[in-house]
């Protein structure tokens, strides 16, 4: 099995993320979450920013390395 990098990390971070933000919409709508929706819903937002934030700075440094 390969080396876990910090890409592969955040790639998993963003996709758990979308997932459980779907999973608190489909409460929502069923009414099963009704006071900490917005707070989970929320959090789901800032780590699928926060995953893909650090995909950017990943792919933006190997862009780096691989031009010198």
């Amino acid at each position: 099995m390969s080396e876990w990098d910090v890409a592969t990390v955040g790639l998993i971070l963003v996709g758990c993320s979308i997932i459980a933000a779907g999973v608190i919409i489909a409460a929502m709508i069923l009414g099963v979450l009704q006071s900490s929706s917005q707070f989970f819903l929320l959090t789901a937002i800032f780590l699928i920013v926060m995953g893909a934030a650090v995909i950017l700075v990943v792919d933006h440094k190997s862009g780096q390395e691989s031009k010198k």
